[in-house]
């Protein structure tokens, strides 16, 4: 990205829009935060969108094509995952509640949930 950000005041300027990226990644549960937890913040992660649609609409004039480009894309890139977020939060939770289910079978497989596979006394 530096070959393309030539100037040290673009290469800041787009750092603030990573950092912005990242937040509102890290709201739609697509990365974890520092400790390895996934979360979904819709009202943060909309948050960091909405800023950087307004820092798209300040600046507009005052970046190159390059830049404006990259800076639009970003942006339809972020809201297209933040319409899809909530599917991607039901199926982490069901995946963690599977999870749990099995986690349990081992660890208490006498109270656990299980399935009959052949059952003796039906003869």
């Amino acid at each position: 990205m530096e070959d393309i950000l030539q100037s040290e005041e673009s290469q800041r300027f787009f750092s603030l829009i990573h950092m912005l990226q990242r937040s509102a990644m890290m709201h739609l549960g697509l990365i974890p935060d520092e400790a390895g937890m996934i979360h979904f913040n819709m009202g943060e992660a909309k948050a960091a969108i909405d800023v950087l649609d307004t820092l798209e609409s300040r600046t507009k004039g005052n970046l190159d094509e390059v830049e404006e480009t990259m800076l639009r894309g970003l942006i339809s890139e972020l809201k297209m995952l933040f319409v899809h977020a909530p599917e991607r939060q039901q199926e982490i939770e069901a995946e963690m509640k599977r999870q749990e289910a099995l986690k349990e079978t081992f660890t208490t497989p006498e109270t656990a949930p299980s399935d009959t596979l052949i059952d003796d006394e039906e003869e």
